[in-house]
């Protein structure tokens, strides 16, 4: 009976400290996650700056058609899928390679794929990608890997690999929930911005389809910054919620390990009770046999 409440005691032990680790990552993922959705107020400003500039510019600019590149392309796309780099994050990247799977099979689709963890998935899929990068651990990586990404698929654009791009991500939503949403990069739409009536011209140093290019590009950077953010603490919520789950599996288990450390013991107690009273009947017994009869 000991060994077995001594191997009952030692569970419990490692269940609470599972159950601190758990803890501890939910946290670290929260606080990731509030620290991306903090950021993207920042990023979001700064894409409207942008956007505000090519409305201006477009009003120096005759009619203006999404930019090319030049040459022939044959008829294929562009696919950016952004995954998460570990793990822990439930179906997170399942639920992005389910929306990605849907666009292969009707026309040529390259898939650059952004998250090693997302690529491991994809491998077990039989799902064949290009890894562009591993995904951002703090929000700090967050303009260096959108601009690794935005390089790539200009590089893609100008040796006539694809028409047009497309970037699939998640988004965190309300209570913990997260989205996974398509975004379509290139042909960059230009009759999206507001053009403002203004008599003044603004001061420029480069051709208004040199500008709008230039504009054009910085916008896709800024877009991209925002889609990796998003989709950073999304996997962040993600991940905090499989450790809520986590949590409530572990504390099911702890109670009852619990439970059945008190039954055991409480077995013992019995055992000892018993086996204490059976020696005092015993003693008594012999002492009431030897005890010698007083003669009258």
């Amino acid at each position: 009976m000991s060994g077995k409440l001594s191997e009952v005691e030692g569970r419990i032990g490692t269940v609470r400290q599972l159950n601190s680790v758990i803890s501890a990552m939910r946290g670290i993922a929260a606080a990731r996650s509030r620290e991306a959705r903090a950021r993207l107020d920042g990023v979001r400003a700064y894409a409207s700056a942008v956007g505000t500039a090519i409305g201006t510019a477009l009003s120096l600019a005759s009619d203006r058609g999404p930019p090319s590149s030049g040459g022939d392309r044959r008829d294929a796309r562009l696919l950016i899928a952004l995954c998460g780099q570990q793990g822990f994050a439930g179906s997170f990247n399942d639920r992005v390679l389910d929306k990605v799977a849907g666009h292969l099979g009707s026309s040529p689709v390259e898939t650059l794929l952004v998250g090693d963890r997302g690529a491991m998935v994809a491998a077990e899929r039989g799902l064949v990608v290009s890894l562009v990068a591993p995904m951002v651990l703090h929000t700090e990586e967050v303009p260096s890997l959108a601009n690794r990404i935005t390089e790539t698929l200009y590089q893609r654009l100008e040796s006539a690999h694809a028409t047009c791009v497309t970037m699939v991500h998640a988004i965190p939503g309300p209570s913990g929930s997260i989205e996974i949403v398509e975004r379509a990069l290139l042909p960059f739409d230009f009759a999206r911005f507001h053009v403002p009536a203004t008599r003044i011209s603004p001061i420029v140093t480069l051709p208004p389809e040199q500008l709008l290019d230039r504009l054009a590009e910085e916008y896709v950077y800024a877009e991209l910054c925002a889609a990796v953010m998003l989709s950073y603490a999304a996997e962040n919520e993600a991940r905090m919620q499989a450790m809520i789950a986590a949590r409530s599996n572990v504390e099911r288990k702890l109670n009852e390990l619990i439970g059945s450390y008190r039954t055991l013991r409480q077995e013992e107690i019995t055992a000892e009770i018993v086996e204490l009273s059976a020696g005092t009947i015993s003693s008594a017994n012999s002492d009431q046999r030897e005890r010698p009869k007083v003669e009258a």
